[in-house]
């Protein structure tokens, strides 16, 4: 997935979102190591430094008595890269587990214990287990072993309805934050979601355009509200340069309804202006672009100059050349690198 516009966005450290079936939860702790709050109860995460790799344990809403008198919150403790209990099998246990199961179980603990390597290996002796095929996929995706990430996350495809169903079993939730840029993550879970998604990366990452596209289609099935997945979408369309005339009128159909409500609803009207420019619409294309720009808080650089620098392409094809310059100098003077601004004003 592209988001090549949120490259600059500075998330604040420590802080992060998730987004998942059961609603918003935020995450707030060091690197390696968060406490979650979210709709199910507190969920405390532990990660591996350097991966996005994680595993949660949970912790529903009790209805616990507490002193009416107002105290101060204590600071989260340091967690220490302890596996869940329920990767430790009792003697019984370890008699009924099959092996490939048993494997799984070391792989888990190789995790935890920081050696993604190790853990690879034994998640290779178990391919034929779904929740093994997805995290050897999102390992082999970390270590940039593509090509055996694709087979990994394609076995776990293959055997969808079985996804999780090993990971509840011994009681833990694991899953993988993967950087789409160097500063937006996408939480990938055991679930088909989270192996689309994961797919669509490697894809892009192996110049499988088209086979990414067909990712991102079935991730558009399975929920068509999704935000992100539209973005990825209309970015992909622009990266690997299937933009046309039927492909605009897909991206007017794919922005339609969004409100200016965040950075991603941003950035997909700016796509929504950047089609209605191709087929003919400056007028239209003028009126988005004014609008979003209007709402400047919260919304990065890199996106506030992108918008400007598109009206000013819109304002040159309405013939309105002094109206364009005004927007590629404004540009040019908060950005002089930005696209082909200094060419524009013919600068370089």
């Amino acid at each position: 997935m592209g988001f090549r516009l949120f490259r600059r966005i500075k998330i604040a450290p420590g802080v992060t979102l998730n987004l998942s079936k059961s609603g918003l939860s935020t995450s707030f702790g060091p690197r390696g190591a968060k406490f979650t709050v979210g709709p199910k109860g507190t969920r405390q995460t532990v990660g591996l430094p350097g991966t996005g790799l994680y595993y949660t344990t949970s912790h529903g809403y009790g209805t616990h008595k507490t002193s009416s008198r107002a105290t101060s919150p204590k600071p989260l403790p340091t967690v220490a890269p302890v596996p869940p209990p329920g990767l430790n099998l009792s003697f019984f246990q370890r008699l009924t587990t099959p092996e490939n199961e048993k494997s799984f179980i070391e792989g888990c603990k190789e995790l935890v214990g920081n050696n993604p390597e190790k853990a690879l290996e034994h998640f290779n002796t178990s391919k034929e287990l779904a929740d093994a095929d997805f995290m050897g996929g999102i390992i082999a995706f970390k270590l940039e072993r593509l090509t055996e990430a694709a087979d990994h996350l394609n076995g776990a495809l293959n055997q969808q309805s079985q996804l999780g169903k090993l990971l509840n079993k011994h009681g833990i939730e694991a899953g993988a934050n993967i950087s789409i840029t160097d500063e937006i993550t996408a939480f990938v879970g055991a679930d088909l979601r989270g192996v689309l998604l994961a797919l669509t990366e490697v894809y892009q990452r192996l110049d499988k355009s088209d086979s990414a596209l067909q990712c991102l289609y079935k991730l558009r099935e399975l929920d068509p509200n999704d935000l992100l997945i539209r973005l990825s979408l209309v970015e992909l369309y622009y990266d690997i340069g299937k933009t046309d005339t039927n492909q605009d009128k897909a991206i007017i159909n794919l922005t339609q309804n969004i409100e200016n409500e965040s950075a991603i609803h941003g950035a997909l009207l700016l796509y929504r202006a950047k089609a209605m420019r191709m087929l003919g619409l400056p007028d239209a294309a003028v009126d988005v672009l004014t609008k979003t720009m209007g709402r400047r808080k919260d919304r990065p650089q890199e996106l506030l100059l992108a918008l400007r620098y598109e009206r000013g392409l819109v304002y040159e094809a309405l013939g309105k050349q002094q109206q364009a310059r005004k927007d590629f100098e404004k540009v040019y003077s908060e950005a002089p690198d930005f696209e082909e601004v200094s060419k524009k004003l013919e600068l370089s």
